[in-house]
């Protein structure tokens, strides 16, 4: 069984480290770029989406309305475990809304109802809930009360009611990231170590990755709303 944990302030060391690692392990299921480890460029984005998600619990301390929340799905039996978590940003002039960053849960307790009742525990602080995945991942959200709204890109954008929120959410700005010495450095460690012709082949399995993801979004929409097309 497990215990929920609903933070507003940044998790103890401990808790935001299996956090973090979850993000690390789990990045081909949670990552808006689902890369696979056969792709030379799996780990700058890995790296990337750890960062991201370090910079919004560090973020957590400033304690201020539009800063991220997280719920924390912890082990009844040992409470130091993280089984699970969902990140969320509150919308900043909604006190309804938010939008769904992360959620992940380990893979050796899917299956329980700990996704579920994470997102139901957001649905609960707020009801206007909005998310963005995969199509291969809509049937899930469905499943647990999210509407196809659009297509967005190579994601599918899914809310808990029929439209979006005009609010507005503090989403993590990336090009930092990726401008950081630290990513310069993995990036030209994995040229060093694939070559320049792998790593430019790398990047168009990528975008075509991505393409692919688009074209599946749009089907899906298509499906769900075939007179709007």
């Amino acid at each position: 069984m497990f215990t929920l944990a609903h933070l507003d302030t940044s998790p103890p060391e401990s808790l935001k480290n299996q956090v973090l690692q979850m993000m690390v392990d789990y990045f081909s299921d949670v990552s808006p770029v689902p890369l696979t480890p056969s792709n030379p460029l799996f780990q700058l984005y890995q790296y990337v989406i750890g960062y991201e998600t370090h910079l919004y619990l560090q973020a957590m301390n400033a304690a201020s309305e539009g800063t991220a929340r997280l719920i924390l799905a912890l082990d009844d039996e040992d409470p130091s475990q993280v089984l699970g978590f969902a990140l969320y940003l509150p919308s900043l002039d909604d006190t309804e809304a938010a939008t769904l960053a992360y959620v992940a849960v380990r893979d050796s307790h899917r299956r329980r109802g700990i996704g579920r009742a994470m997102l139901q525990r957001v649905v609960r602080q707020r009801p206007h809930v909005e998310l963005a995945c995969a199509a291969d991942k809509v049937p899930i959200f469905e499943s647990m009360g999210f509407h196809v709204l659009a297509a967005q890109g190579p994601h599918v954008l899914l809310n808990t009611r029929d439209h979006r929120s005009d609010g507005m959410v503090a989403v993590q700005d990336l090009a930092p990231i990726y401008q950081s010495r630290e990513v310069r450095q993995i990036h030209a460690y994995l040229l060093q170590q694939h070559g320049k012709k792998a790593m430019s082949e790398a990047e168009k399995k990528r975008d075509r990755l991505l393409d692919q993801m688009a074209y599946q979004a749009q089907v899906l929409v298509k499906e769900r709303f075939p007179t709007l097309h």
